[in-house]
């Protein structure tokens, strides 16, 4: 079991469907005692698929958007005494008016929440977390979307992952001399409760399993948890700053663009 003995922190799950949800439940598969965070009406979503998890894991309250809940969730979890070997950020929203075409007129009060909730938010996690983190070191793991390419329709979600990524590469940096590796998983297009709120998603699957090198499946969400989980393991010691596509091979190769992407983080 690739984490035996290890705690994992995870961010973002709401339904069976999320890839926060695969990570959570592949790291328990291999071994990890997991925590999850959520808040307010997505509470009670959190509690119904966290039931499917054996054993059922503790939630703890962080909302992204309110400064206080990073060191009460910090606080918490130092009150319980656990320690976190690795942390998984799986947050990310962007309003209906940063999205859909609308990235011209999008007002800034819009692509400062998406980008706040969907990046920023990385840091702030970190940074609160990082004192639980054992002198050994341990792993940090983000949840993407392919930012290389500018997606109809995914636009300042789009802005917003490109910034996830930089971040990540800032973190590794700053990160590196505590031995806490940072990485990004880009995902390919999975149908999540989020990927139905983007116009074209539709498309999006088809595409990938036509023109992906290995084929997509948008329905099977193991291989992003698999990653995610050989991320945070022993596995990579010296890797960090990295950004693993897991989507088939699609971004590799000379493909046709579709019409926009889901978002394969909530």
């Amino acid at each position: 079991m690739l984490l035996q003995g290890k705690r994992v922190l995870v961010t973002g799950v709401l339904t069976p469907s999320s890839l926060p949800f695969a990570a959570a439940r592949q790291a328990q598969q291999d071994g990890a005692d997991v925590v999850l965070t959520s808040f307010g009406r997505a509470l009670r979503l959190t509690e119904r698929t966290a039931a499917r998890l054996s054993p059922k894991p503790a939630i703890l309250e962080l909302d992204v958007t309110r400064d206080d809940d990073f060191a009460e969730l910090a606080g918490e979890l130092k009150r319980r005494e656990w320690q976190l070997d690795g942390i998984v950020h799986g947050v990310a929203f962007a309003p209906a008016e940063a999205l859909g075409g609308a990235f011209l007129g999008t007002p800034w009060e819009a692509a400062a929440m998406a980008l706040r909730i969907s990046a920023y938010s990385l840091k702030q996690l970190v940074v609160a977390l990082e004192p639980l983190i054992p002198a050994a070191g341990g792993s940090v793991v983000t949840l993407d979307f392919d930012a290389s390419q500018a997606w109809p329709g995914y636009d300042w979600m789009g802005v917003s992952k490109a910034a996830l990524e930089s971040v990540v590469r800032y973190l590794a940096q700053y990160l590196g001399p505590r031995r806490i590796r940072v990485n990004a998983v880009s995902a390919g297009p999975v149908y999540t409760t989020s990927a139905k709120g983007i116009p074209g998603f539709s498309t999006f699957p088809e595409i990938f399993a036509k023109q992906a090198p290995l084929g997509w499946d948008a329905r099977d969400s193991d291989p992003v948890g698999k990653a995610t989980v050989a991320l945070l393991s022993d596995y990579f010691p010296a890797t960090t700053g990295e950004i693993v596509h897991v989507d088939g091979g699609y971004h590799a190769v000379g493909a046709a663009r579709g019409s926009a992407a889901g978002d394969p983080a909530e």
